[in-house]
């Protein structure tokens, strides 16, 4: 289970803060002097701290800083109290994950926090490839020993070391984020930040400002100076995972940073240095892009410095007997079920199938079998019901249906914003988790405990949800449909 550590000297509020963000999926832990705070971090090793800026003993910056020489790559999310936020920004600077004024919004500091603990993970959880380490490793695992896969291997084992960009294409589920990960890990920035943006997931009009930072005043809603992630990741690695969903503007700035390690935050004037390794990834065809005009040529070669190509499990059919024994061993011990590996028959339909999801798929599917079984063995039965069948929904129309969301949230804002709401936030995020909630739970047939496991949130959370927004159950849109 993850853990936060709080660093303040203020009872009440400690006190409040763990009530509230301790849960059945995280344990927090407090401290109510910087020196306290130090030593809990040599020694419990948290998965993020949210640090004050005025502590008894010394102040949150040089805290900071200690917690930094001895862990570089920790989510420290600092907070303050008093007008003035040039300490916090200049921790930001440093590299801090996140600052946040006082009095917190606590559905916000949930939401860093959770951003906090997971792309933590990214950088302090390594993905190791091919046989490396022990089985029962606290890492996260590129599983294979295809053809395909070994030059995969032999591609991350020459690029990971040479400091100079690489470029992962491959289909949705097959694992890019995983190979950056790994190419990472045994680089030379392996003790710096790791940071990982999906461009597609944030909308464009906040994507700059992600990346770059900004200045307060300059869009509405800026109501102080934001670090963006290149300003933070200095000296480290940023992944850009969705590449191809950039807008053109977007990539021109990304284009001059690669070319003199220079930009401006949004509305600002100052340029900023920033010596950072971009591994970027995508599922579509950027040379496609390229010739259509939605992406720019120097730009593509500039992160092309060095391409892998991974290759879709259909193509690495010869791996599916050690994904699945491996699959099954992580759900064994996640969900706690001594079941065996896949039976003859349960293997013959997982080989008769296409995985247009890839290593994803596979994985949600043995997940799925395991809450579903009883008994020691993973028969067929157990298995989705499309995977049984040997068919599997249009990933295209999928696709389109998601980019048509996107829009339509979109529009929402733009709505609610000129009709002069004051609640826009909100609203767009009930909308949000209705869109999701729904699509999660269609996916794994109304089963909360997978559902939940995906999303990354508490079965107690997902249910709170579910009846805040009135999500409708499967049975009952199944009975509706008859």
């Amino acid at each position: 289970m993850p853990t936060l550590l709080i660093v303040d000297d203020e009872p009440n509020v400690v006190y409040s803060l763990k009530k509230r963000l301790k849960s059945d999926s995280l344990d927090v832990i407090t401290a109510s002097t910087a020196r306290e705070g130090i030593e809990m971090v040599i020694e419990r090793n948290p998965d993020a701290v949210l640090l004050d800026v005025r502590l008894p003993d010394m102040s949150g910056l040089d805290a900071f800083e200690v917690i930094r020489e001895h862990d570089s790559r920790l989510p420290v999310i600092v907070i303050t109290a008093h007008a003035t936020t040039e300490t916090a920004i200049e921790a930001m600077k440093r590299g801090a994950f996140e600052y946040l004024l006082k009095p917190l919004d606590l559905p916000e500091l949930r939401e860093i926090v959770s951003r906090a603990i997971h792309l933590g993970s990214l950088s302090r959880v390594p993905a190791v490839f091919g046989e490396e380490g022990p089985a029962d490793a606290a890492a996260d695992r590129i599983v294979g020993l295809s053809a395909p896969m070994q030059a995969v291997y032999k591609n991350i084992g020459r690029v990971a070391p040479q400091d100079v960009n690489v470029l992962i294409l491959g289909e949705s589920g097959t694992g890019k984020e995983l190979v950056a990960r790994a190419i990472y890990s045994h680089s030379q920035r392996s003790k710096k930040p790791f940071l990982a943006i999906n461009c597609a997931a944030i909308p464009e009009s906040l994507l700059e400002s992600e990346l770059f930072g900004h200045e307060r005043g300059a869009f509405t809603g800026a109501d102080r100076r934001r670090i963006g992630k290149f300003e933070q990741a200095d000296h480290g690695t940023i992944f850009l995972d969705e590449i191809g969903d950039m807008s053109l503007a977007t990539q021109a700035k990304i284009l001059r940073l690669l070319q003199d390690g220079r930009f401006e935050r949004v509305g600002g004037n100052e340029t900023i240095s920033t010596d950072v390794r971009i591994i970027a990834a995508t599922n579509q065809d950027l040379e496609g892009l390229v010739s259509q005009g939605r992406f720019r040529e120097d730009l593509y070669y500039r992160l092309k410095v060095f391409g892998i190509q991974l290759p879709p499990l259909r193509k690495r059919m010869d791996d599916l007997p050690l994904l699945v024994d491996h699959f099954a061993r992580l759900a064994s011990r996640e969900l706690n079920k001594p079941i065996r590996t896949a039976p003859p028959e349960t293997m013959e339909i997982l080989k008769a199938y296409d995985w247009p999801g890839n290593v994803r798929e596979l994985q949600s599917a043995i997940k799925y079998a395991f809450v579903q079984a009883t008994g020691d063995v993973l028969a067929p039965d157990w298995l989705p019901e499309n995977v049984k069948r040997g068919s599997s929904p249009d990933l295209r129309d999928s696709q389109s249906e998601t980019a048509a969301k996107i829009l339509d949230v979109a529009a929402l804002a733009d709505r609610l914003v000129h009709a002069g709401s004051n609640d826009v936030y909100r609203q767009v995020h009930a909308e949000v988790d209705r869109i999701l909630l729904r699509r999660i739970l269609d996916h794994f047939e109304d089963n909360q405990v997978l559902a939940s496991q995906s999303l990354g949130i508490s079965r107690t959370t997902l249910r709170s949800k579910v009846a805040l927004l009135e999500v409708e159950r499967g049975e009952n849109r199944s009975r509706a449909s008859r």
